[in-house]
């Protein structure tokens, strides 16, 4: 089980890059769409001016899809290709959680490795439904497949951990409470992250800016919807964030005697709590403005990258579950 937990994985990569390149192929031909000429629907065969001039008569005919249809057609099945692999590489996905699961004979969130697997699974999945609901939002795919490689990869080739026990800390039914809602907000948290940053470049570029990075976000939806999809995302994860957190700090009280010690982990998490706190707060100002607001929530997710990888790797406490030798 746990040899075809990697091979899942492997093929999840692959599939996701599939999906990735797929979503670039639908940006680049949407970007050169505007530019292709229309050719003309029909053509006019024969000579002369008709039947009653003495000539051939004049017959339309059909000359097919224009250029620029043909373009648009392409990009839609390209999008179409990026969409189905996207869904492949995350029930790929789920398979390597669930085998390395059965392997362990627990949750697989006992480490880095695995939490990191578990935690980008939910974001794609979250990201399926959301195209569900709102397929206008397709394009955005490009960068949220991008995230996934990155993550994923990195975490096969860089956090990969052998299958052990659960460290005695961690053997408790609040092991799966905690982690579980944690882990969950985490993923809903990094899918909310992709279009915080593509609603500040493609504000950017509605407000004229040609240069890096703002071109990038030339064929994103429009901002007003980037930041309202930020906005839900936030918003439905943090009180699960907030629930994760309280649930830490009881299991903290059974385990250790306290319920907050200020342990590297409980520092950054508290300072992630504040600043989405803070998010969602500025969002629901009127006088806040929603770049402003935006930068807060992008802010949050460094936070969150900070306590996953920073703290496992840099620091020691009473969380150091890391599995990293």
């Amino acid at each position: 089980m746990s040899a075809l937990s990697d091979q899942l994985v492997s093929f999840a990569i692959l599939v996701y890059l599939v999906a990735m390149i797929s979503h670039a192929v639908e940006y680049a031909l949407g970007n050169s769409r505007a530019r292709v000429p229309a050719a003309p629907a029909r053509e006019l065969v024969g000579a002369g001016v008709g039947a009653a001039g003495g000539g051939t008569p004049v017959v339309p005919v059909e000359t097919g899809p224009s250029a620029a249809e043909r373009t648009a057609g392409r990009a839609r099945l390209a999008g179409l290709v990026a969409v189905a692999a996207t869904a492949l590489g995350a029930l790929l996905h789920l398979g390597a959680l669930v085998t390395r699961g059965l392997a362990a004979d627990r949750m697989p969130w006992g480490n880095m490795y695995e939490f990191v697997l578990t935690g980008s699974w939910i974001g794609a999945a979250a990201w399926l439904v959301v195209l569900w609901k709102r397929p206008q939002l397709r394009r955005l795919g490009l960068f949220l497949s991008l995230v996934m490689v990155l993550l994923v990869a990195t975490a096969e080739l860089v956090l990969y951990t052998p299958i052990v026990p659960l460290v005695p800390a961690l053997n408790s039914y609040w092991f799966v409470i905690h982690v579980s809602t944690i882990v969950f907000a985490s993923g809903i948290f990094l899918l909310g992250a992709v279009p915080a940053v593509a609603f500040l470049m493609r504000a950017g570029y509605e407000q004229g800016r040609r240069s890096f990075p703002y071109t990038l976000a030339k064929r994103l939806p429009a901002a007003a919807a980037l930041e309202r999809l930020t906005f839900v995302l936030h918003a439905f994860a943090f009180p699960v964030f907030t629930f994760a957190v309280i649930a830490g700090a009881i299991w903290a009280e059974a385990a250790w005697g306290r319920p907050w010690g200020w342990d590297p982990k409980e520092t950054w998490s508290f300072i992630s709590w504040v600043i989405y706190a803070g998010y969602l707060h500025a969002r629901a100002t009127p006088s806040v403005k929603r770049n402003v607001a935006t930068w807060l929530a992008v802010v949050g997710f460094l936070t969150m990258l900070m306590n996953l990888f920073g703290v496992n790797i840099f620091f020691e406490g009473l969380h150091s579950y890391g599995g990293l030798d």
